[in-house]
């Protein structure tokens, strides 16, 4: 079953192509240790997933492109066409000559109405070209006005056309430090307005990757690109085929609904946490060898502690004994020691697969209580290893990890509010000051279901 990645703002687009560059470039590559049939039989999922074809043979992404200004869209289309290797279709995009300012109103109340039916026109051929259409992967900011406020309208569009389809929303956290100053109020109503029309959000922290560009891949200028370039990556190394159930002989054929199944059990909680290892620059990746007990034992202590990258992670925290529950958190701001799982997902990609160990996982000190262990955690996995490394890991958990982010930027978010700071730039759009206590509702409501786990 295919999908189709709506690209929003831009944001949305540069990760975008980061994405489909990543996805082509594992497609491209054999791997010695998978029999030929093996590799044509990935090759052959992952292009169903992601590509359509032309007769001259070069993939064409299934996607749409929207921004309101054309810079970024220009570049894309170009880059991917240069590659060689995949392009965009020239006729799945959009943008006009004026942006939406980073005010979430704009995007939301006047561009997104204006131009929904050219938009979900867009979206519709693109969906009408696959056999079995999977869903909907959505890239969008969280902070500016295209990407954010737009970007939470055309998923609402979504929803509305494809009421049986999946959808999934990848949003960028911004900066703690503030990339725009009206960056709170633009996160909360667009986590807000995408609970509603969402199946789950797929979360990534700028600062936690900025982190791993600097420690992990030795970057010294980072670049926004060599951030996309490292989110890119952990999305494919989750998206590219694997075989979702034990025993299976074919790859996974509904990527999006295996994920909802296997992560999303209730609908009020339906945040996504990505972690992926290992990660580092092709020099250090040259002199490394890596274990799968290794690799297994540091992700599921980057899950317990809490910790967004191998390095760093903290040793000392440790599941509660049986028979000694977690004691309440008397508040999302208090230290989270140990970070509880609704459920999670392990990925795992490269030599030896068969024979690696995940009982740790299966441990229900790690889960809330009220979901069965054996239905809280699933295992995908391939003999193909991912891009450069011979063996990786990823881990895509719902639990508490954002918990401490989202409690900061709802408390930042209403002393602004509270004090009447820029809301006249949304009430003169049309966002009224009753629509940010919806959102503020529904927020709180969401903090509080993870914070009670």
């Amino acid at each position: 079953m295919s999908i189709v990645t709506v690209q929003l703002g831009q944001c949305g687009n540069q990760i975008g192509y980061e994405v489909f560059n990543a996805i082509c470039s594992d497609f491209h590559s054999t791997h010695g240790i998978c029999s030929k049939k093996e590799n044509e039989s990935y090759q052959e999922a992952c292009k169903e997933r992601f590509f359509s074809e032309e007769k001259t043979g070069v993939p064409v992404a299934r996607a749409v492109l929207v921004d309101m200004e054309p810079k970024v869209i220009s570049q894309t289309l170009s880059m991917a066409a240069r590659s060689g290797h995949w392009k965009y279709d020239h006729q799945s995009h959009f943008c006009q000559k004026q942006g939406s300012g980073n005010n979430w109103a704009n995007g939301y109340s006047v561009h997104g109405p204006r131009y929904r039916d050219v938009i979900m026109n867009l979206v519709q051929k693109e969906a009408e070209k696959c056999d079995r259409l999977s869903g909907f992967f959505t890239v969008m900011s969280m902070a500016g006005g295209t990407g954010s406020g737009m970007g939470a309208y055309v998923t609402q569009c979504l929803r509305d056309a494809f009421p049986t389809s999946f959808i999934l929303n990848q949003v960028i956290w911004p900066y703690g430090t503030g990339e725009v100053i009206v960056q709170n109020y633009n996160s909360v109503l667009t986590l807000s307005h995408l609970y509603q029309s969402s199946d789950a959000l797929l979360v990534h922290e700028n600062d936690a990757i900025h982190k791993i560009c600097a420690q992990l891949m030795n970057i010294k200028k980072i670049s926004f690109r060599d951030v996309n370039q490292v989110i890119a990556h952990q999305l494919g190394s989750v998206f590219q085929p694997t075989y979702s159930s034990e025993g299976a002989s074919q790859y996974s054929r509904s990527p999006l609904g295996d994920l909802m199944e296997s992560l999303v059990p209730h609908p009020e909680l339906k945040m996504l946490g990505l972690r992926n290892i290992p990660q580092m620059s092709e020099n250090s990746l040259a002199y490394s060898t890596f274990t799968w007990p290794g690799l297994i034992k540091h992700l599921r202590q980057m899950l317990i502690a809490h910790a967004k990258m191998e390095e760093g992670i903290d040793w000392q925290v440790r599941p509660p004994l049986p028979g000694h529950p977690v004691p309440p958190k008397a508040s999302p701001n208090q230290a989270l020691h140990f970070n509880t799982s609704v459920a999670n997902l392990v990925v795992l990609r490269g030599k030896d697969v068969q024979s690696v160990d995940l009982g740790g996982f299966r441990d229900p000190a790690l889960y809330t209580s009220w979901l069965n262990p054996q239905e809280a955690f699933h295992i995908w996995k391939t003999p193909r290893a991912f891009n450069k490394y011979e063996k990786s890991a990823s881990l895509v958990s719902n639990s508490q990890f954002l918990l401490q982010l989202m409690d900061n930027v709802v408390g930042k978010a209403w002393n602004m509010f509270a004090s009447k700071a820029y809301v006249h730039q949304y009430t003169k759009f049309g966002i009224e000051e009753e629509d940010f206590l919806d959102c503020f509702t529904t927020l709180e409501q969401v903090i509080s279901s993870y914070a009670s786990l």
